[in-house]
């Protein structure tokens, strides 16, 4: 271990490491919570059912979604295990929350894919990734987008996971004459949300190690009593379901020739879903890998981020073998700070997340009894985490704030991550234009503009 993980060099030893990665994994264990009761929605179930008609559904009934348990378990696995043995970093990878959400919201339920041809969109985007990141691509692509449209995309998605959890907990509603109002707040799954809500926020505000994890636990329980969460048939150990449901599901042809728009419409849109992927997975990942690098103190002094190609290169062929396991795109989770704050500083730690990733597989069980009004406040929270980059924003030049708020406002408001990323773009280049600061966007900019324009105009919907 000391040769291959160069612990000395790191300032390090194993069983420190050891203790980062159990901390690294309590916190983020969550996903495995969350991430299946997302795809449920994308039409992942036995059913078909898509949005909030698969609300009731869950891993002990229904053999889709508990492949869903078991793919996401073994895509953290690998991605982790990559990142581990290859980078030798302590971040750890699983599907992101954002890009699962995009992936069953935006994907399968606005634009109207099946979930097998999202995943099919999900590898090309895994590919795309591994060309953009071994070559130069990837550093055009990040130096094209001005940093406010970066920070914004990330905020914008906070909000709208933030929806997503209100709308599944039931405390927003649908309203035909105001679009949306608060739920009924003496429904008891209402109740049972809100009181998820105020456990995880006190827990975070104490700083609670594994306070999402811990909540969605307490939560689960309490829903007992109310009658929410159902116990009958749960097993604390079982044999991981079979993943054959979703493994190798992707649907190509149907990618290509979704909705009968010809080849140039299917083009158009898939090239915009794919390019949603990349963008999302790219200024995510490296947004993350700057946040949790600067905590490590594993900035050099030219500025750059030791072993940042690599870290890249593990979450894009992470994402590549998510849409083998009926996954969305993998993300590198932010959560891997707790285990760093703990002195993780090599990829020991994340070995032994990556472990633990495999072990979670025997308590599916467990997990199938947990309801989404446990879940739901997760994603709340995890909307007011992204938001916090909302402050980098420039709002004083006008410029620069216009094409921001409606990266971030567009998210929500239109139900599509997709549609704010394309908003961005398409204002920018217009206020810049406007007042004559031509020069200052990027050629790149230009052309996505365009393209962006041209979708909205070719395929409306």
């Amino acid at each position: 271990m000391e040769n291959f993980f160069k612990l000395s060099e790191n300032k390090t030893d194993v069983k420190t490491e050891i203790l980062a990665g159990f901390t690294t994994f309590i916190t983020m264990a969550y996903a495995l919570l969350v991430i299946p009761n997302i795809l449920k929605a994308s039409g992942m179930n036995a059913a078909g059912l898509k949005g909030d008609a698969a609300l009731g559904l869950s891993i002990l009934e229904d053999p889709v979604i508990a492949s869903a348990f078991t793919g996401t378990c073994i895509i953290a696995a690998i991605g982790t295990l990559v990142m581990s043995l290859y980078a030798n970093l302590p971040f750890a990878v699983a599907p992101g929350i954002g890009l699962t959400a995009f992936f069953s919201y935006s994907v399968c339920l606005t634009l109207g894919y099946t979930w097998q041809q999202g995943m099919a969109a999900v590898m090309i985007s895994g590919i795309l990734f591994i060309l953009i990141t071994v070559t130069s691509i990837r550093e055009k692509i990040v130096n094209c987008l001005p940093q406010n449209i970066k920070v914004a995309i990330t905020a914008g998605i906070g909000l709208f996971i933030a929806l997503i959890g209100l709308k599944s907990g039931g405390i927003v509603i649908a309203n035909p004459g105001t679009l949306v109002s608060f739920g009924n707040f003496t429904d008891k799954n209402v109740v049972l949300t809100v009181i998820g809500i105020v456990i995880m926020a006190i827990l975070m505000a104490r700083g609670i190690k594994g306070a999402m994890l811990i909540s969605i636990l307490l939560t689960t329980a309490i829903g007992i009593p109310m009658g929410i969460t159902k116990i009958e048939g749960l097993k604390l150990i079982s044999m991981p379901p079979s993943v054959a449901p979703t493994f190798m599901a992707m649907d190509f042809k149907g990618l290509l020739s979704h909705g009968g728009q010809g080849i140039i419409g299917a083009l158009t849109s898939v090239f915009m879903v794919v390019l949603t992927f990349s963008l999302v997975d790219l200024f995510d990942t490296i947004g993350t890998l700057v946040g949790t690098a600067q905590r490590a103190n594993m900035i050099r002094k030219d500025g750059s981020i030791r072993g940042m190609k690599k870290a890249l290169l593990a979450d894009a062929i992470a994402t590549t073998f998510s849409s083998m396991f009926g996954g969305a795109t993998t993300a590198t989770y932010v959560e891997s700070t707790a285990g760093i704050a703990e002195g993780g500083r090599t990829g020991l730690t994340t070995l032994v997340v990556g472990i633990l990733f495999i072990l979670s597989l025997f308590f599916g069980g467990v997990v199938g009894i947990v309801p989404a009004q446990a879940t739901a406040p997760a994603l709340i929270i995890v909307g007011v985490l992204m938001l916090e980059s909302i402050k980098e924003v420039n709002f004083t030049d006008f410029t620069e704030a216009v094409p921001a708020f409606f990266t971030i406002a567009m998210m929500p408001f239109s139900y599509s991550i997709a549609n704010g990323i394309a908003a961005g773009i398409i204002f920018y280049p217009i206020m810049k234009v406007s007042v004559g600061k031509y020069k200052e966007v990027h050629p790149i900019m230009y052309i996505l503009a365009v393209l962006f324009i041209v979708r909205f105009v070719l395929l409306p919907q």
